[in-house]
């Protein structure tokens, strides 16, 4: 059974989904269940990809590493997400864009996820 808000990979297209609509049965694609991607929550090693929350009074800033991420060709954040009590909200990135997502909303009770074409799925909470 699916659950709102899971990412899912097919590790032999790449295609990624995530549920917007919980319902039972297994994703499947290419032939092959997808996998459920747990996201980490501690970084390990040189690279830096913890969500990092910050909060004024019109907005919500997510940067990624407490040093910012690499953004190259073949190494980059492919979005930045924002989950809320009531939205989610995302942000498509590529190559050479910084990594970072402003949103201009408020918010309590956030949860922040990115996406590392290389490292996978990394998620902080406020």
């Amino acid at each position: 059974m699916t659950e709102l808000n899971q990412i899912y990979k097919c590790n032999v297209c790449g295609n990624i989904v995530e549920i917007v609509h919980a319902g039972i049965g297994q994703l499947v694609c290419c032939n092959q269940e997808m996998e459920l991607l747990s996201p980490k929550k501690e970084d390990t090693g040189q690279e830096k990809h913890l969500p990092i929350i910050k909060k004024s009074e019109t907005e919500i800033i997510v940067e990624i590493g407490s040093i910012p991420h690499p953004m190259d060709q073949d190494h980059y954040i492919e979005f930045i997400e924002l989950i809320t009590d009531k939205k989610t909200y995302r942000k498509f990135l590529k190559a050479g864009d910084k990594s970072i997502a402003i949103f201009k909303i408020k918010a309590d009770n956030v949860k922040a996820r990115a996406y590392c074409n290389i490292h996978g799925l990394w998620e902080a909470v406020e």
